[in-house]
């Protein structure tokens, strides 16, 4: 039995982690809000470990409370950190940052049962990072070395998932990830629903905000450079925003306020003039910030004005109003920033979260595994046609909720193999081998299957637009209609110009084609036309190519490529130049 009293959740966990352990040596994470208790966790994990072991964190401030919730427990260990100025390793039980563990690994050069690693959505595959370069030193004295991950949000920006397969039986859409498994989440909403966390009270800028939209890059990202000039322009507006903060936050107790650049934040605290405020910036000294933080805790400070430097590892159970002045593309980190608000704390009935940034996530929403493709997309449940996976991709609905359209490429299902589980092998969007006809990745460059190299779709249309015979459609729609026993299919591009072939699905070889072309990429359930009428009763249902290129025979188009999926460096027609 725990010395001290976990919550059921946080008992859940540590069982999952034992069950998990004892069962394999595969690396696992679990999953807990922030506010949930994870050094909690982590101390009865340390408490019930028979042999030595190591938890990390990144900062110092984690690596001091996750020591100080073990030593409530009446049990001594070890502090490893250069920013809290001890470096011992004499005790069975040793906290430590990871970055003054990286700097010393000689000192670590002995058998350790488990290491705990805190944050682990840090954990990148890099085999020359620092977590990779001690963990691979670690397996030297243990090869059945244990690695186990604690984080709110398990989702790296730039390289997805941090696990592979989920303990509810789908697998994460990722080549590599840093841990094996997942065999632990508790959502956010059911830790608000049973009052361990504040609810927070999120409301649209109600006088003004910025368009960051502009400042997106192809991949869905935010451009720095983009982000400052617009800032430099909308001087006025970020006055206006801070005048509505100081308004809105008479009655608060504690409020951060979250900015895109250091010369922004620079600019907010001048508008703060007159107000008890702060700024932290990455430059900020260990011991400036140090006493900023404390006087903010202390509510001695009222507005605490940062970049980038708080969004984990800061605990301020008072903060009860967040200005979010940045944009981002993670649905972690936001999360992470809103999680700064959500702690109890003495006469604090409801966190304020204003999103002067337009971001436009819903707290509450999964991560989905990429970057938000636009403002106006959301999350979307679509259905496996072989598994019946409910899978969860960005996508586009109308105003009834109909989907229109998703970005999702594989099925996340997790199957059982004779080999063991694996993922769900169907495609919702594919790069077809022309040799083998099987289907892969749409950035493949070479056929999984037959190790056919791929046709490079720039170097199909670079070759194309050179061609004075040659018709390139850069396509924003297309029409099913009929014309006697054929299916006519037109393909529209932003300025009216137009291509168009025909498909006689009564002809067995005609209706392979448009199968092949189209029958897969459908964004409802799949249907399978047997007539050309059917075919046009279902339209809406088939997604039209990005590209398509004809060649000229006689008087004729003949329509020779059609290019879906397309990543490479053309506009597609939904762009702006």
């Amino acid at each position: 039995m725990p010395l001290h009293q976990l919550r059921d959740y946080q008992q859940h966990a540590v069982d999952a982690v034992v069950r998990h352990f004892r069962q394999t040596d595969e690396s696992a994470i679990i999953v807990l809000p922030t506010g949930a208790g994870k050094s909690l966790v982590i101390a009865e994990l340390a408490r019930l470990a028979h042999y030595p072991i190591l938890v990390l964190a990144h900062v110092s401030e984690l690596v001091e409370q996750n020591a100080q919730k073990y030593r409530q427990l009446g049990l001594e260990c070890s502090i490893f950190a250069a920013g809290l100025n001890q470096k011992q390793t004499n005790k069975q039980v040793c906290f430590a940052s990871i970055q003054s563990v990286a700097r010393n690994l000689t000192k670590f050069e002995r058998f350790y049962s488990l290491v705990i690693i805190d944050e682990c959505h840090r954990v990148g595959c890099d085999p020359d990072s620092q977590y990779q370069l001690l963990l691979m030193h670690l397996h030297r004295f243990n090869p059945h070395l244990k690695v186990l991950g604690l984080t709110a949000t398990p989702y790296r920006l730039n390289q997805g998932w941090c696990y592979q397969f989920d303990y509810r039986g789908f697998v994460r859409p990722i080549k590599e990830a840093a841990f094996k498994h997942c065999i632990y989440e508790l959502p956010l909403a059911a830790l608000i629903r049973r009052g361990y966390l504040t609810p927070p009270t999120l409301i649209d800028a109600p006088i003004a905000e910025y368009s960051f939209e502009a400042c997106r890059t192809m991949n869905g990202l935010f451009d720095n450079p983009a982000i400052n000039r617009l800032l430099v322009k909308s001087q006025r507006v970020t006055q206006s925003i801070i005048e509505q903060v100081i308004e809105l936050s008479q009655q608060r107790q504690g409020i951060m306020i979250f900015a895109a650049t250091v010369e922004h934040a620079q600019e907010i605290i001048g508008y703060l003039s007159g107000q008890s405020a702060a700024i932290i910036v990455a430059t900020t000294s260990k011991g400036e910030r140090a006493s900023i933080i404390e006087q903010f805790k202390h509510r001695q400070i009222k507005y605490l004005v940062n970049v980038s430097v708080l969004t984990t590892g800061f605990d301020a159970p008072h903060v009860d109003m967040i200005a979010l002045l940045r944009p981002t593309a993670s649905v972690s980190l936001f999360q992470q920033i809103i999680g700064r608000g959500l702690r109890l704390a003495s006469g604090k009935k409801d966190c304020l979260v204003i999103d002067y940034a337009g971001n436009g996530f819903d707290l509450y929403q999964p991560e989905i595994g990429q970057p938000k493709p636009d403002s106006t997309s959301v999350p979307v449940m679509v259905p496996c046609p072989v598994c019946d996976f409910a899978n969860t991709f960005w996508g586009k609905v109308d105003a009834n909720g109909a989907l229109i359209e998703h970005y999702g490429r594989r099925c996340q299902g997790r199957i059982e193999t004779a080999t063991g589980p694996a993922q769900c092998d169907y495609r919702f969007r594919f790069k077809q081998c022309p040799h083998c006809m099987e289907e892969n990745d749409i950035a493949a460059r070479r056929c999984q299957h037959c190790g056919y190299q791929l046709i490079d779709p720039d170097d199909l249309l670079k070759r194309a637009l050179s061609l004075k015979d040659a018709m390139v459609i850069r396509c924003c729609g297309m029409h099913f209609s009929k014309k006697k026993e054929a299916l006519v299919i037109q393909y529209f591009d932003e300025d009216g110009a137009q291509l168009q072939e025909q498909f006689y699905l009564a002809k067995p070889a005609s209706r392979k084609k448009f199968y092949a072309l189209f029958l897969k990429r459908q964004w409802q359930d799949p249907i399978i036309p047997q007539s050309v009428e059917e075919a046009i009763a279902h339209q809406q249902n088939f997604r039209h190519p990005d590209f398509v290129v004809a060649r000229k025979k006689q008087q004729y188009w003949r329509i020779q490529e059609h290019i879906f999926d397309y990543q490479g460096r053309y506009r597609l027609a939904h762009q702006l130049n």
